[in-house]
């Protein structure tokens, strides 16, 4: 993925598609009805987007269209975290964690998984990590 953002909305569609595909729009708005108040229409034209984006790609079934991920959902969340942590200061990227971290409810094995990632990452953790941005962007300098 090249830094391709796409909206809230549009994640709200990739999350249907990557979980069933391939799949019409039809069957993409049968399903977020349950939780989204759209015309067919905004469907559409969300897909449309996401198409254009490189987000999905589309097959020709009769007189209707096959959607099906044209990157996965795991590239996209990599995309996104990477997105968000080059938007804040090196030094607050553990804040920034820390919050998420705080604002979740995560299972066993996810505390688990985290546990030993932060036991990895405390072998070669600097004390201070340098911050990279320039004068006037932080308050670190």
């Amino acid at each position: 993925m090249k830094d391709i953002q796409i909206s809230p909305s549009e994640w709200e569609v990739m999350r249907v598609v990557w979980t069933t595909h391939p799949i019409t729009s039809k069957e993409i708005s049968r399903i977020l009805n349950e939780k989204k108040d759209w015309k067919l229409a905004t469907t559409k034209t969300l897909i449309g987007r996401l198409v254009k984006k490189g987000m999905l790609t589309t097959a020709q079934n009769g007189r209707q269209y096959d959607y099906s991920p044209a990157v996965t959902e795991d590239e996209s969340l990599k995309e996104a975290s990477e997105h968000l942590l080059n938007q804040v200061c090196t030094r607050k990227v553990g804040e920034l964690i820390e919050m998420m971290l705080e604002s979740r409810t995560l299972s066993i094995k996810d505390l688990e998984s985290l546990e030993k990632i932060i036991q990895m990452k405390k072998e070669n953790a600097p004390e201070v990590v340098a911050c990279g941005c320039i004068t006037g962007q932080c308050t670190c300098s």
